[in-house]
């Protein structure tokens, strides 16, 4: 016993020199706060609407507060302050006032999802905290807004004095993931080794449930939190337990550039167009699948549709997705009908909304569904999942007029496909024409206002 005290010695001693050493550095950085503001949003070339929400957050904020400097933590290591201004323009359209500052992380690699093959939602979120750890004490703002959705880092930016702002567009883990995990269905993220087992399912409920409550602490430490869409917002509220800080503020889409393309489209062939990051949870498959399915009932007389697939690649695992997804086309002898498009620019992008009738989304429970909007605004016909955001906020009636469908498995996509194709022109105009209208509750002007209202009692109530 004796010697077990002399070996525990060392390592006390140990601990609390790392803790002394974490709270100096700590109280260094608060002392050195700069009056300016830093975006948490490691992969600033995702090409998704998490992208487009920052830069239109950074150019809210340059109108807002024009004195204060807005910084971007970036794990892009080829980033520059003009490259990104250029591609926030070039990409979505968003002319900033002017260059973002830029401060490059060189820890990335611990938020990346191969980092963990397993345990990957819990290792990630405490990747990120050291990741923040290493953007705060290279520079420490006296606002911090985290874009991303990383809310483990909202202690260490709290630690450092920092308000803390976040735009979150999906809750790292939801009461709908664990009730799936609960019923043993088979997802994405949840794997059919986990799914076919009762006692590993049950081991990963009671992992869900602690992570729920550690996510529920490391969130309230938002001074603000904004959420994309009701979906989102019943959540975090419930997660959370921050009911009065919490502000819903739809996301920016580009409705106003897209509303002056023509509604009337050239049906040979109809051209039916997917918009999305060839992720997982985007399930690309089921729509090829859906439009296999769609072409086979299709009667012979009736044109042959076209589906274009339109999205960016983040890692390596995005790459083989979109070829996978490439070589199950071929495999369905849909190559004269299918189409991919990887890493559009912005008016690349416009153009092939301009000339698509559907707009097809997949992804269960999507937060919100920019994409959808997109389609709406554009005057294509939207077949999006019966879930979340898309079934809450978008996909609604306007004017008691249908501005869509609805979908929840491969057959309900290829008959929605169907219908649409065997619309006449008139109905399928009057539709699309329903659909715009409804658009035009997301715009990117609404959200300038909304994220401006939202932030400004938290921006105007601190000194340095």
């Amino acid at each position: 016993m004796a010697s077990l005290g002399i070996l525990t010695l060392p390592l006390a001693t140990l601990i609390l020199a790392l803790i002394v050493r974490i709270i100096l550095v700590v109280v260094y950085h608060r002392r050195r706060r700069c009056n300016s503001v830093a975006f948490f949003h490691p992969y600033t070339n995702d090409g998704g609407g998490g992208e487009r929400v920052l830069w239109c957050a950074v150019k809210a904020v340059q109108e807002e507060s024009p004195d204060l400097d807005c910084v971007v933590y970036t794990g892009d290591h080829d980033a520059s302050p003009e490259s990104l201004a250029a591609r926030a323009i070039d990409r979505f359209g968003v002319k900033l006032i002017r260059p973002p500052k830029v401060l490059h992380l060189y820890k990335r690699k611990w938020i990346e999802e191969a980092t963990y093959p397993r345990f990957t939602m819990i290792g990630q979120s405490l990747g990120s905290m050291y990741l923040s750890w290493e953007a705060l004490c290279a520079f420490t703002p006296l606002y911090y807004i985290d874009t991303s959705g990383y809310a483990f880092t909202y202690p260490v930016a709290w630690m450092f004095g920092c308000k803390i702002i976040c735009y979150t567009h999906y809750p790292t883990i939801s009461l709908d993931m664990l009730s799936r995990v609960n019923a043993r269905n088979s997802m994405y993220n949840n794997d059919a080794l986990i799914s076919k087992s009762a006692f590993f399912s049950q081991c990963k409920v009671i992992y869900y449930k602690l992570f729920s409550l550690m996510y529920g602490i490391v969130g309230s430490h938002a001074h603000l939190a904004m959420v994309n869409s009701s979906w989102t917002q019943t959540h975090i509220q419930k997660l959370w337990g921050i009911p009065d800080r919490i502000k819903r503020v739809y996301p920016p889409c580009d409705t106003s550039g897209l509303q002056i393309l023509a509604l009337e489209r050239s049906v040979e062939p109809i051209k039916i167009i997917s918009v999305a990051q060839f992720r997982p949870e985007k399930a690309h498959m089921l729509q090829l699948e859906a439009f296999a399915a769609a072409i086979k009932i299709l009667d012979a007389d009736l044109p042959r549709p076209k589906l274009q697939f339109v999205g960016s690649c983040r890692n390596e695992a995005d790459e083989k997705r979109l070829q996978y997804l490439k070589d199950r086309a071929k495999e369905l002898k849909l190559d004269n009908d299918v189409e991919f498009h990887k890493n559009v620019t912005y008016s690349e992008l416009v153009s092939l909304l301009g000339g698509a009738s559907v707009g097809i989304h997949s992804m269960v429970d999507e937060h919100f569904g920019i994409s959808v909007v997109e389609y709406m605004a554009a005057g294509a016909i939207p077949i999006a999942n019966n879930s979340a955001g898309p079934k809450m906020d978008i996909v609604l009636p306007e004017e008691g007029k249908q501005t869509g469908f609805l979908a929840q498995n491969l057959e309900e996509y290829a008959d929605a496909i169907v219908n649409i194709i065997k619309m006449t022109a008139y109905h399928r105009l009057e539709m699309a024409a329903a659909a715009r209208k409804r658009a035009s509750h997301f715009s990117e002007q609404r959200f300038y206002q909304d994220f401006k209202s939202a932030v400004r009692p938290v921006m105007s109530n601190t000194t340095p």
